[in-house]
């Protein structure tokens, strides 16, 4: 409100919505009691009952849909929040695990366990990522419905489950390693959704295929090898198959596997974008559901940007033909 809004503002990002779809009592009934997306058959009907052109009734409906979305503005204010995020809790953990010997050697997560102390630092990090994935998990209910919800919830799901049983069980060390690795490139996403609604496309697509590099290093590289690794088979050499083993390493498989359809989806995107020479429409988050709604009248030219995650994710997109529409 008092820092990114008038960001968003200098950077000439209007706060104003969509085309408004005129008042007519009879539509919004079927808008909201029956359907957003009527078929052939309704619309014909419709059309008799109002002596209205088809056309213009499926013009209404896409103007009463883009209606519910959110401006650019306020998208561009939640991505600057989540961006500050991201980006102070990556360098705060950076900072807090330089100095931390398991983060150099992994096998130091199991020496001594479960007598391991917990020191302010490493208590207030993992009560700030705790408290920021709870927002996460409600405020998902609440934001725009994005293709990836259900992937999303299942990764809030995992994540919550992984910091509170970590917690519970003392095994904060590598929960720490797993926390710092995620935020690494959460942020670069996010500062892409930015530059998006900013409209530097150039800028945009250099931070999205940054993102995509050191998403796909960390998650498919550094993360099996390094984190799974440790959890695997360091701690079983080390301290044994103790009794919550199963349901620890369960969890961390289930955000791998997360892992690999996001990179996927991301591989995909990246292709498309060598393929027309910019980033065109991020599939991994922040796609709208009601994007694909819009009826085949509208402009097809035009790219969506997203990734939550709201998307990737929202990754909660890009630009085609060159023209972003801040999705």
């Amino acid at each position: 409100r008092f820092i990114a809004k008038p960001c968003a503002i200098n950077l000439g990002i209007q706060d104003s919505g969509p085309h408004r779809a005129q008042p007519n009592a009879i539509l919004e009934k079927v808008f909201t009691s029956i359907t957003k997306s009527p078929d052939g058959k309704r619309l014909e009907g419709l059309s008799k009952q109002l002596d209205w052109d088809v056309r213009k009734i499926q013009r209404w409906f896409r103007h009463r849909r883009n209606q519910d979305k959110p401006t650019t503005l306020t998208k561009f204010c939640e991505s600057m929040w989540r961006f500050t995020f991201y980006l102070s809790i990556f360098f705060y953990g950076i900072r807090f695990l330089w100095t931390a010997p398991w983060f150099w050697d992994t096998r130091q997560c199991w020496y001594n366990y479960p007598f391991q102390p917990l020191t302010s630092r490493l208590y207030y990090y993992y009560i700030l990522e705790l408290a920021f994935y709870w927002s996460l998990m409600f405020s998902q209910f609440t934001d725009i419905k994005r293709k990836d919800f259900l992937i999303m919830f299942v990764h809030h799901l995992a994540t919550i489950g992984l910091i509170t049983f970590s917690y519970m069980n003392n095994m904060v060390r590598v929960g720490t390693l797993v926390l710092c690795l995620h935020d690494a490139s959460d942020f670069l996403l996010e500062a892409a959704k930015l530059a998006n609604y900013a409209k530097y496309q150039r800028l945009c697509d250099a931070f999205f295929m940054l993102f995509g590099v050191v998403f796909i290093v960390t998650r498919l590289g550094i993360y099996p090898f390094w984190i799974l690794n440790t959890t695997l088979f360091e701690s079983w050499e080390l301290i044994g198959p103790y009794p919550s083993w199963w349901l620890f390493n369960g969890l961390l498989v289930t955000l791998q596997v997360l892992h690999i359809i996001w990179s996927y989806l991301i591989i995909r995107t990246a292709s498309k974008a060598l393929v027309r020479g910019k980033v065109s429409k991020d599939d991994r988050s922040d796609v709208e559901s009601s994007s694909e709604e819009e009826d085949v009248t509208s402009n097809s030219t035009k790219g969506i940007f997203s990734t939550s995650s709201n998307g990737s994710n929202r990754l909660n997109g890009h630009v085609a033909s060159g023209q972003w529409t801040g999705e």
